[in-house]
């Protein structure tokens, strides 16, 4: 249960969970609990849970405990709506997630509501789940399920294995026979004893799943485990045209989509779950060190590491929803692993971690990778893969969901040093024995911190795997303790090193730089009787510092690159060059969401570039740009921010990461 004793801890809670805040006043202002709870508490059940306090008013990110007078009236209108089937389509609460809390003399209701679990989604209102009745958790917002969302739900909600389908139509002849004979010669070496060794080939597949008869139907045949497993590519595509696996090798420790090996689905080999597996495994582990050691005196020929990336690849497969539009990526670079799959996790993320819980989607799958030595089908791949990583002493792996632009979860296992000595030294510095005297979470915060410039809330959980909850109080703390400065308050906060000289807005741009040059000559076209140096403006073009380079960027010595803040005062080689890097979006009105990255991380390499410029290159309203499209790039940290204290400052600028590395 999560604590709250104060309003204080209101803005902790807003860090560590999704919150929202509501009057809950009634018409008569003695307390009645508001119509739109319902819409929140269907998007909470759908996404990842929330809290909701029922009697504060919020402002600006400050919270006003009002208060609710008639408190009883409001948790039975509560309960009376969880129990009413017309109202929504599961109650997930108990008294123990409803409780009152008195704050400065008056009364609130604390609501909270956690993740439905797969049998309960779409957690719906009224009695129909399409049409917009069901919603999920974006950003800080309850938006309308999309109806294909919906059945997708629908679909999980009723099979158990996503798998074991009969396909009409298909038989043995679909299959890939060298595939299959490679699978059964690796379960003959490991079993050389197993009477399954003996069967006829269709008996075989029967056995794996592979191959079934439905008792009730009396219909036999090929399943989807046995098609995704042995098939070929084109049969496979036949069932599923979204399939598709790939592997990358990428060169360096960037972002970019450059690769010096790939394996992808091509048709010069089967295009199988399991051939896949087998020569991507091999790529994954090719270049790790093995030490020499001895295991029942015997040389021992993997790692923990090893271990991981066997279980990480076996996971990205058995866990994927080859219906969805997403592909399964796997790729391997300098400094990291990255694995992604189509779908959402069945559990959450933190249960995945603590493991002991399975819900496989696709459970035949997993029966035939646990039957060559791939998995254990215990709820254990996760844990496992956790300590392969932690016995180098690496930053903890980071698993995640996302559904934009398409359901997918991800798993990066990054091969980075949390606490470089050099990083140490500089804290020790600055800090003193103080610095000492912090547990490791909070050495890990502080070193973030440093080399990265921010931290946010995310990023704490990401390095250290703690409660929501508790990544708040950390950071709290250290605030508290002088160690953190906070920036930003709210879902967005982040936090530098005292004295960090983090650039603002303000800095490089002028006081006042809400508007500046590119907003002041947007108001001036639409507004003929504005002109850039009207004084009705905040703060005029001219104003702003005049130093630029040849090609009319802006120079601050605030940031270690020149600044794109207002296109009509560039060079005509430099604005031409932009434009001709962004023609495709500029002149078609719909681009792959590839395409249109590859734009985005052109025209920022080299230079810091402005919302609104960069808005206006690739003809997309700023809004829809950085909420669909820079924030993921920035989270990802393909791009970085000029201003990261003030991140959805109007003026917030970005970079290619990799242009400030160089």
């Amino acid at each position: 249960m999560i604590e709250i004793h104060s309003l204080a801890d209101l803005t902790l809670l807003r860090e560590a969970v999704d919150l929202e805040c509501k009057l809950a006043l009634g018409r008569d202002g003695q307390g009645a609990l508001p119509e739109d709870f319902w819409p929140t508490y269907s998007a909470f059940a759908n996404t990842d849970g929330g809290v909701v306090v029922l009697g504060v008013r919020e402002k600006q990110g400050q919270f006003v405990a009002e208060g609710i007078v008639q408190i009883a009236k409001v948790r039975k209108e509560l309960f009376d709506g969880l129990n009413n089937r017309q109202k929504v389509s599961v109650n997930l609460l108990t008294d123990a997630h409803v409780r009152e809390l008195v704050l400065d003399g008056r009364s609130l209701l604390i609501v909270e509501i956690a993740r439905a679990n797969r049998k309960q989604r779409p957690v719906y209102l009224t009695s129909n789940p399409l049409d917009g009745h069901a919603f999920r958790r974006l950003n800080d917002g309850d938006r309308p399920l999309p109806d294909e969302e919906v059945k997708r739900m629908l679909a999980e909600q009723v099979e158990d294995s996503r798998d074991d389908r009969i396909l009409r139509g298909y038989g043995v002849e679909d299959l890939c026979m060298e595939t299959f004979r490679a699978y059964r010669q690796v379960f003959a070496n490991r079993e050389p004893a197993h009477p399954w060794n003996a069967l006829e080939d269709l008996a075989f597949l029967r056995q794996l799943g592979a191959w079934r008869k439905d008792r009730e139907s009396g219909e036999s045949g090929l399943t989807l485990s046995g098609l995704l497993m042995f098939g070929w590519m084109t049969t496979i595509h036949e069932e599923l045209p979204n399939f598709m696996l790939d592997y990358q090798e990428r060169p360096e420790a960037r972002t970019e989509l450059r690769w010096v090996d790939r394996f992808t689905l091509d048709g010069k080999w089967s295009g199988n779950l399991y051939d896949f597996y087998r020569r991507v495994y091999l790529k994954l582990t090719a270049d790790l060190k093995v030490p020499f050691a001895l295991e029942k005196g015997e040389r021992k020929d993997e790692t923990p590491v090893h271990v991981a990336l066997r279980e990480a690849l076996a996971n990205v497969l058995v866990h994927a929803d080859y219906s969805d539009r997403a592909s399964v990526l796997v790729v391997k670079r300098p400094d990291m692993f990255g694995f992604r799959n189509p779908g959402l996790m069945r559990i959450p993320a933190e249960i995945a971690i603590r493991g002991g819980e399975h819900d496989c989607r696709n459970r035949t799958l997993h029966k035939m990778f646990r039957l060559v030595g791939v998995g254990e089908q215990a709820g254990s791949g996760i844990p496992k893969i956790y300590n392969g990583w932690a016995s180098q002493h690496w930053r903890a792996p980071a698993l995640y969901e996302r559904i934009e632009p398409y359901n997918q979860t991800l798993l990066e296992l990054r091969m980075v040093d949390l606490l470089p000595e050099h990083l140490v030294a500089g804290l020790r510095k600055t800090f003193g024995a103080r610095f000492e005297q912090l547990t490791r979470d909070e050495r890990l915060t502080l070193a973030a911190a440093a080399s990265e410039d921010v931290v946010s809330h995310a990023r704490v959980r990401e390095m250290t795997a703690l409660h929501p909850f508790d990544a708040s109080r950390l950071l709290q703390g250290l605030v508290q303790h002088g160690f953190l400065e906070p920036h930003n308050p709210g879902r967005g906060a982040v936090y530098c090193l005292p004295g960090a000289g983090i650039p603002t807005p303000e800095e490089v741009f002028g006081p006042g730089s809400g508007l500046g040059a590119d907003c002041s000559r947007n108001l001036s076209a639409s507004s003929p009787n504005l002109s850039a140096s009207s004084p009705d403006l905040l703060i005029s073009s001219t104003n702003l510092a005049e130093a630029r380079d040849s090609d009319g960027c802006l120079l601050s010595d605030q940031l270690d690159l020149p600044v794109v803040d207002d296109l009509s005062r560039l060079s005509p080689r430099l604005r031409a060059n932009f434009e001709m890097a962004a023609v495709e979006p500029r002149s078609k009105g719909k681009v792959d969401r590839e395409v249109l990255i590859v734009v985005v991380l052109a025209l920022c390499s080299g230079r810091f570039i402005t919302l609104q410029c960069l808005a206006e290159l690739v003809n997309r309203k700023p809004d829809t740009l950085r909420d669909q499209y820079l924030s993921k790039l920035v989270r990802d940290r393909r791009l970085s921010l000029a201003f990261p204290t003030t991140p959805t400052h109007q003026r917030q600028a970005y970079c290619a990461t990799e242009s400030l590395s160089q």
